[in-house]
């Protein structure tokens, strides 16, 4: 199985990126990992809300593959514990021919097709988190999930 992390728009601090980029490398030493960047829309400052979700959702399903597993990280989302996360995470590799993708929405959230699409939802917490840290979060908790499934000194209960 290959994990796809797909995010909306561009790293805006040099700090996130430099940490999205180590934890993703370190992901890529235990599944094959790829992190896609759906560009911001242009003049979106201009859109309703509603075309700009359409738009986004638009470029998302473009990612998409047939077979692939699409879980949203929303706020309506299950909540895991880092251990639930890799426990559901080893189940996702032995059970999922294919990719697992793990999409970050835009500002507004999800388009009504991007759920429709959807097979799960999860939420890294019930607090809104601004969407850079929510990427740097989810790949961190993904590198510790490795490593609990690995048995590795990395997380601590």
């Amino acid at each position: 199985m290959k994990i796809v992390v797909m995010a909306v728009g561009k790293m805006a601090t040099d700090w996130t990126a430099r940490g999205v980029e180590e934890y993703s490398r370190r992901v890529g030493r235990y599944v094959p990992f790829e992190l896609r960047v759906i560009p911001d829309i242009k003049s979106s400052k201009k859109l309703p809300e509603a075309r700009q979700k359409e738009l986004e959702g638009e470029a998302i399903l473009a990612q998409v593959q047939g077979g692939d597993h699409v879980c949203l990280l929303d706020e309506r989302g299950r909540e895991m514990t880092s251990r639930e996360l890799a426990t559901w995470l080893d189940r996702m590799m032995v059970t999922l021919p294919k990719t697992l993708c793990l999409v970050i929405g835009g500002p507004y959230g999800f388009s009504d097709a991007v759920y429709a699409r959807a097979d799960s939802k999860m939420s890294l917490s019930r607090l809104t988190l601004p969407h850079e840290l929510a990427r740097l979060l989810l790949v961190e908790q993904l590198y510790r999930a490795m490593t609990i499934l690995r048995g590795e000194p990395y997380h601590h209960d």
